[in-house]
């Protein structure tokens, strides 16, 4: 069985976020994905404008993720850790992306006709 994960903002939630989580599932049997909170994200961007209750909600809901986890911290380290996934998705759109000490990095292509 392979777990993978990905993590998001997923604040306006679009189809860009949509393929991209799609596009991860195909690649593993297990997706976890980490919603990062509120102040997760203001460490490098602007406060969200969906609460983080509701993005969570809305990322749960889809078909293509098998569990959802609060991601405390703009980079994934403390869920990578707990999680031990097979596979980390990065975005393209990562200038530094981390790198998984339990298994693959894959850097999935952006989705430039939107971003939130």
């Amino acid at each position: 069985m392979i777990i993978g994960y990905a993590y998001v903002v997923a604040d306006l939630f679009h189809v860009g976020h949509l393929l991209h989580l799609q596009n991860c599932k195909r690649m593993c049997d297990t997706l976890f994905v980490g919603v990062l909170t509120d102040e997760a994200t203001m460490e490098k961007k602007s406060k969200p404008i969906i609460p983080f209750y509701e993005r969570m909600h809305i990322v749960s809901a889809l078909r293509c993720v098998d569990a959802s986890v609060a991601q405390e911290t703009y980079l994934p380290e403390d869920n990578v850790n707990s999680i031990k996934p097979d596979i980390l998705f990065e975005s393209n759109s990562h200038p530094n992306p981390y790198v998984n000490p339990f298994g693959r990095t894959i850097g999935m292509p952006y989705y430039p006709e939107q971003s939130s």
